[in-house]
């Protein structure tokens, strides 16, 4: 039995101090991020660098410590993988071509057939796999099927998805078959990272609160118990954080309701809410406001020590509420490391 504490904490054990990561902790706060970004030339041809993607990983781990390291890729090289064309405009993020129809879904590749395009992140995987400290857990991820469909139906992100929202009253059978088709591809392509050496899979559903009702049932609890349920029949114990973000009212039962070990929780809820309504199910992972990494100070040690102290009373994985901004001062980082770590 591992004694990695992120392991510990999602097989339910309550820690003294809580393991800390953060989402995008590989990413543009830092400096080092910034040269090795340039020296690749572009954001994708970054994530398709098994070398560079690696060194990126490694980066905040060689910083900070952290307990653990996110491989650093993207939720939309899925869909590329499977035939959509993908591209990032500078300051205004990534483009796709769109998936409407019936013919445009039918002319995607199978879920057999995305392999050959992410075989560089399956390498970087393995080259972390490798080459983290032994105490650093590897976290490999995909988008969830709703959200990435958001982005696949509207061609680029949206405020209100409000395109996919659109197709899915209007032609619900083109819909549904597009997110069952990432529901399998996603098994398939998290399978992988698996067998490269990920030892935790976590699934980012960014867009899950604009689901309501029988949608959310339908399209963030279902395809997420699907995944989870074949993945953890193809690898026994693996551990599986889910992040419906802005869920809500849904948080609550949804470990129960898919098989995650851990429910991530975005700050839109308080620590004590989710404390109260979510950890009673498991590990709970989250969720300092994101703001307090641009702004630090006595703020950010009394916001941080309240989250640790919410969710003293059972397993806690410390993040933050959703991913750290550009503009985040990487000293503020170590500050909120040494608050948990110290007290």
């Amino acid at each position: 039995m591992t004694d990695k504490t992120i392991l510990r904490a999602l097989r339910g054990e309550v820690l003294p101090t809580p393991p800390v990561w953060m989402m995008r902790q590989a990413g543009r706060y830092l400096p080092e991020y910034r040269a090795t970004r340039a020296e690749a030339g572009d954001f994708l041809s970054l994530c398709y660098n098994p070398e560079l993607a690696a060194e990126v990983t490694l980066q905040p781990i060689r910083r900070y410590g952290f307990d653990a390291a996110i491989l650093f890729a993207d939720i939309l090289l899925l869909p590329q993988a499977l035939g959509v064309d993908l591209w990032f405009e500078t300051g205004e993020g990534p483009r796709m071509s769109t998936v409407t129809t019936p013919a445009e879904l039918a002319a995607l590749k199978g879920k057999d057939d995305i392999h050959d395009t992410l075989g560089p992140i399956y390498e970087t995987v393995r080259i972390l796999s490798r080459e983290l400290p032994k105490e650093t857990t590897l976290i490999g991820f995909a988008g969830a099927p709703w959200t990435v469909a958001t982005y696949m139906i509207a061609g680029r992100g949206t405020k209100d998805q409000g395109p996919a929202h659109a197709l899915k009253a209007a032609d619900r059978a083109t819909f549904a078959g597009l997110i069952d088709l990432l529901t399998t591809s996603t098994i398939e392509y998290l399978s992988k990272q698996v067998e490269a050496g990920a030892e935790v899979i976590k699934i980012f559903d960014s867009w899950a609160g604009s689901l309501k009702g029988q949608d959310f049932e339908d399209f963030a609890v279902e395809p997420a118990r699907r995944i989870i349920a074949e993945l953890k029949a193809r690898f026994p114990g693996l551990p599986i954080i889910a992040f419906p973000r802005e869920a809500g009212e849904g948080y609550i039962g949804f470990a129960k309701k898919t098989g995650a070990d851990c429910v991530a929780i975005d700050n839109s809820v308080s620590a004590e809410w989710a404390a109260a309504n979510v950890q009673k199910d498991g590990c709970v992972q989250g969720n300092l406001d994101p703001r307090h990494m641009v702004t630090g100070g006595r703020p950010l040690i009394d916001a941080t020590r309240e989250v640790v102290r919410a969710f003293s009373k059972g397993p806690h994985i410390f993040n933050l509420g959703h991913g750290i901004t550009p503009d985040a001062d990487p000293e503020n980082v170590a500050l909120m490391i040494e608050t948990i770590r110290k007290g």
